[in-house]
């Protein structure tokens, strides 16, 4: 089992904050376009990523207990 994180609009496209999945063994691409289908979460693809607290690519394999979340770009002045 994997733990995914939304953190601004995406948490409120999501309905939740995190989720808890058995997705082990995709990418992060993969993920992201599961996550697409089944929530419509729009605009993944310009997220930044991080697995364990690491900034990541999409090519990166997710392994189970890992913690993936997915941080929207942030405007403002």
């Amino acid at each position: 089992m994997i733990n995914i994180l939304f953190f601004a609009r995406l948490r409120e496209e999501a309905g939740q904050e995190s989720l808890h999945v058995e997705k082990a063994g995709c990418t992060i691409k993969e993920l992201k376009e599961w996550l697409d289908k089944e929530y419509r979460l729009s605009g993944l693809n310009r997220t930044m990523t991080a697995v364990n607290e690491e900034f990541t690519t999409d090519d990166t394999k997710v392994t189970e207990g890992d913690t993936i979340a997915f941080i929207p770009p942030v405007s403002g002045g």
